[in-house]
């Protein structure tokens, strides 16, 4: 059976870069756009200070946490982002609100056919959480990717011990599947997680996250 997705052409992948957006919530406008090199200080500023707020769900990593995410380590990042997304193996994607940088959301390990396949993770500045803005950078993400990018399936892991990130994957309609036993070594020790999937099936008859979310008044469109 054929496939009618996109493929891709020229050295980019579908859907990539883009810009996406934008949803007004309680906190702000949110957005996404990809990251730039300029990101850089506010990035480390928000990382810097959201260290306890952050690594507990994050892999463990060699050095310091301040010397791993000092302002002068983000271009070498940035470089290897954009340098994957170009290849089409990422969606390295900032979180904007009101057009401040407060957060990323990345689509990684991108597989096209047959599987069709990626996985999505995201962190957000503490003193924006709770305000909608996670909620709807994954609603954004995920739309792009069953849109766009022609992807079939997004998977998502968390420690059941992450309340916050588990409620975001709840309220936009992902299933837990099943818990992956010493999956990943976060914060110095092999943890468990849960695995959180959705498929174009289960969007069907929503017309998307952002849909759902207009219309269940929990975000406007700008």
């Amino acid at each position: 059976m054929a496939h009618a997705y996109p493929a891709p052409i020229a050295g980019r992948h579908p859907g990539w870069p883009a810009s996406l957006g934008g949803l007004r919530v309680s906190a702000g406008v949110v957005a996404l756009r990809p990251v730039r090199l300029r990101d850089g200080r506010t990035w480390s500023a928000i990382r810097i200070r959201d260290e306890q707020y952050l690594a507990p769900w994050e892999p463990s990593m060699p050095g310091g946490w301040a010397q791993r995410h000092a302002a002068s380590e983000w271009p070498a990042r940035w470089l290897q982002l954009r340098g994957a997304g170009r290849r089409g193996a990422v969606l390295p994607f900032a979180i904007t609100l009101d057009g401040r940088f407060v957060g990323q959301v990345m689509v990684g390990n991108i597989v096209r056919e047959p599987l069709l396949s990626a996985y999505v993770g995201y962190w957000v500045d503490s003193s924006v959480a709770g305000r909608g803005v996670t909620t709807a950078a994954v609603a954004l993400v995920v739309d792009h990717c069953f849109g766009r990018v022609g992807l079939h399936r997004l998977e998502a892991t968390v420690r059941p011990e992450n309340l916050a990130s588990i409620r975001v994957l709840s309220k936009l309609g992902f299933r837990k599947e099943g818990l992956f036993r010493r999956y990943l070594d976060v914060d110095s020790a092999w943890r468990d997680h849960y695995c959180y999937a959705l498929t174009v099936e289960d969007l069907e008859k929503t017309g998307g996250l952002t849909t759902r979310l207009v219309m269940e008044g929990r975000a406007e469109r700008v």
